[in-house]
């Protein structure tokens, strides 16, 4: 894993905004229509191409495929690259497993709009329908195909550009599928290390193939939101210990310094008032067995948090990438505020342990974008250059 040595390096959480032409052959998918595989993985190839060499030319030293080859969502996608599970039609009327949590409860005519607005952009979720997925038997990593064709796809991409680096996000156990139901193992615990040895499969392939593997775990914070109340903040301090025990199972054998570990605290772009503050969740976050952690840091619920470094320690060799552009607002911010928040951090931390990154990806799924296109980019340069200026002030 490369580090800041001679200026700050920059890179963002992975997820970006698909073209049109991606979005087309998933949209005839959902809608069950028979398509043209090899002309899908020809746009597909050419789309993560065309990504790369504009993430390159905008700046960004360590580039990702923009999560393009995921048909589903960041955590979703796996069930098409696992044995195990099925989904099941919820009826109309039933409870969105995903509309839960504390946020929701305090703020309903909030997320009444907010919903309705998401899934008006989203084009009603290019045809995906309301469901739960239910782990009925043993889990078992089925997607070789799938994720080889991934890797293939960036490898081919950096090839003729100039990278420092390239990585490929996956999802931690505790985000795969969020809110599954199992039928199958004797306990929770025992379906959540039996999905980690089958995900083991994922992370180990990507590094194996000479890439770095991020990992995904947005649920290690937003859970709080769903748990507490009624339960207590040390069940859920528990439920975060059991699941990171089970990532660093899957990570078992893994170099650390071929490893990324993203913890967000979800990307809607919602009130917030109920996240588990860093602090109280800093030191699980840095158990896990990563080179680098990525953690959201530049939207106005948590940009205080920068604060977290002058009491935490950052482990000796390990490198903080810190959220310094939103993706969840069209405002781009400025540079000097970008250097800004990259200086107090580094003089913290140490400048070649920083690396400056987003809060999150500016699309979770083919059908979902947190900002306009031309703004993504726009934010992107503005952390380019917001680097730029940070790297002058901290080396001269």
């Amino acid at each position: 894993m490369k580090r800041s040595t001679d200026r700050i390096l920059t890179t963002h959480v992975g997820s970006l905004i698909r073209p049109p032409e991606v979005r087309e052959f998933l949209r005839a998918i959902n809608r069950g229509e028979v398509i043209d595989e090899t002309a899908q993985t020809r746009v597909l190839r050419d789309a993560v191409s065309q990504v790369v060499k504009q993430q390159v030319e905008t700046g960004i030293d360590i580039v990702s495929d923009g999560e393009f080859g995921k048909t589903i969502s960041w955590s979703q996608y796996v069930l098409e690259r696992l044995g195990g599970f099925e989904r099941r039609l919820l009826a109309d009327d039933a409870q969105d497993p995903f509309a839960a949590g504390e946020d929701r409860r305090r703020f309903p005519e909030f997320y009444a709009e907010l919903d309705a607005q998401e899934k008006r952009v989203s084009g009603g979720d290019g045809g995906a329908v309301k469901s739960e997925s239910v782990c009925v038997g043993p889990i078992t990593y089925t997607g070789q195909g799938a994720l080889q064709r991934d890797i293939e796809h960036i490898k081919s991409a950096i090839a003729d550009v100039d990278v420092k680096d390239a990585f490929l996000p996956v999802v931690a156990p505790a985000s795969a599928i969020p809110d599954r139901r199992n039928e199958y193992y004797a306990s929770d615990e025992e379906c959540v290390f039996a999905l980690a040895a089958a995900m083991k499969v994922e992370y180990r392939a990507i590094v194996d193939a000479g890439l770095l593997v991020q990992v995904d775990d947005a649920r290690a914070a937003v859970t709080y939101d769903r748990m507490v109340p009624p339960a207590s903040f040390e069940d859920y301090r528990s439920w975060l210990t059991m699941h990171i025990e089970a990532l660093n199972f899957a990570l078992e054998g893994i170099p650390e310094d071929r490893v990324r570990y993203h913890v967000c605290w979800g990307s809607w772009p919602g009130p917030h008032t109920s996240d588990v503050p860093l602090k109280e969740i800093v030191d699980l976050i840095l158990s896990v067995r990563a080179g680098a952690y990525v953690l959201e840091g530049a939207n106005p619920r948590h940009e205080h948090e920068w604060r977290v470094w002058e009491a935490a320690t950052l482990p000796e060799g390990k490198i903080l990438i810190p959220g310094v552009i939103s993706h969840g607002t069209n405002v781009v911010e400025h540079p000097d505020l970008v250097a800004e928040r990259l200086v107090r951090l580094a003089r913290i931390v140490g400048q070649e342990s920083i690396i400056a990154g987003t809060d999150c990806g500016f699309a979770q799924g083919p059908f979902h974008q947190r900002v306009h296109p031309s703004v993504m980019w726009a934010k992107l340069q503005a952390l380019v250059d917001g680097a730029k200026l940070a790297s002058e002030a901290l080396w001269g």
